[in-house]
């Protein structure tokens, strides 16, 4: 086994497995895995099996079953892709896979997801909203966003939790994430992206542009305090998971997958350069900004982002701020999702006062 396979295997298992792998799906692609090069093919192979069960679900009339096959096959074509930066023809295709399952897999769940699409600097940004099943219109509503290597389509466990608390969900990809990636590079300053999403999400009649927080994972958890620095009271709450206060501090300890999707999803030429653009992703002279309600999550064992970073959030942002340090989590957290993730979801109800919650 390559060191490629084994940081990928070490880090991301739990995270595979708590975001909609099965156990023993993860056993049966990692198992033998030998060559970094042979791992987007490995994946895209057991989520063509998923694929299949949801296509043929889908003829037979069976919509519930047809929606849980093709979201589970999405959520495998995404992790077939979501390091995998040595073939980017191969990355691509298993993307595009992984994009048509979610969108063929979105009327059939429950409560059922909508593709909302933003035009935004000569291309477009992608996003899911989910509105609760129970209750009534409208909703106070999450933005969620994920990190240097997540995407929409990891993130229907995360929107169970808080559609679960009659909150909806917006899961979206920005710039260098996801469907974005290959037109709008990684960027420091996420007041733009974040204001283009708040004004879609506030713009639908179902959401109540009054009570929306904002939530974000890895460099999500940089990403959201951004927002919430830059739009002031127009977010409610804020949660930092797992984020970077200073990303270009991180880096020489990053692992080597990390730093080479980094590279590609900043554009950069070189690791150097990409280096450069690391450092520009920094809450200094920003967290003081922030003023919502701010959460923020952290492993005491994470191996990419020093935890003292979620102290210097802390101590940094403007207004009222909680820090969950989990002594023997990850990072990401994954590998403790119980300990975090229901509490998350109330703390964002209480702020958002849902029916729950008032």
């Amino acid at each position: 086994m390559d060191d490629r396979v084994a940081s990928a295997i070490a880090h991301w298992g739990p995270r595979f497995t708590t975001n909609g792998v099965t156990v023993a799906d993860f056993g049966r692609v990692t198992q033998g895995l030998e060559h970094w090069r042979d791992w987007c093919a490995a994946w895209s192979a057991v989520a063509a099996e998923h694929e299949t069960l949801g296509r043929d679900a889908l003829a037979e009339g069976r919509a519930l079953s047809a929606g849980q096959h093709l979201e589970r096959a999405a959520i495998y074509y995404h992790f077939a892709k979501f390091v995998f930066v040595e073939d980017l023809d191969q990355m691509r295709e298993a993307h595009a896979n992984a994009v048509r399952c979610l969108n063929d897999a979105l009327p059939h769940l429950s409560p059922p997801g909508h593709r909302v699409e933003i035009p935004f600097e000569g291309s477009r940004l992608a996003g899911v909203l989910r509105v609760p099943s129970g209750g009534a219109a409208p909703y106070p509503a999450v933005l969620l966003i994920s990190g240097l290597d997540s995407t929409k389509e990891e993130q229907r466990t995360v929107e169970r939790t808080f559609l679960d608390r009659g909150i909806a969900t917006f899961s979206v990809d920005g710039p260098g994430q996801g469907e974005a990636e290959y037109d709008l590079p990684i960027r420091g300053d996420w007041s733009r992206p974040g204001e283009a999403f708040l004004d879609a999400l506030g713009a639908r009649p179902e959401i109540d542009a009054d009570r929306i927080a904002v939530w974000g994972v890895s460099l999500g958890g940089y990403y959201a305090p951004r927002v919430a620095a830059a739009v002031g009271d127009r977010v409610k709450a804020c949660v930092a998971l797992a984020g970077p206060y200073d990303f270009g501090d991180c880096w020489s300890g990053l692992p080597a997958l990390t730093r080479d999707t980094f590279r590609v999803r900043s554009s950069a030429g070189t690791d150097e350069e990409a280096r450069r653009i690391a450092s520009t992703l920094t809450l200094d002279g920003h967290a003081k900004r922030i003023t919502a309600p701010l959460l923020i999550v952290f492993g005491r064992k994470d191996r990419l982002i020093p935890w003292r970073h979620a102290e210097r959030l802390a101590g940094a942002a403007g207004g009222e701020v909680e820090l969950l340090m989990l002594e023997e989590a990850n990072h990401g957290c994954a590998d403790r999702a119980p300990w975090h993730r229901p509490y998350t979801a109330d703390w964002v109800a209480a702020r958002l006062g849902t029916a729950e919650n008032p």
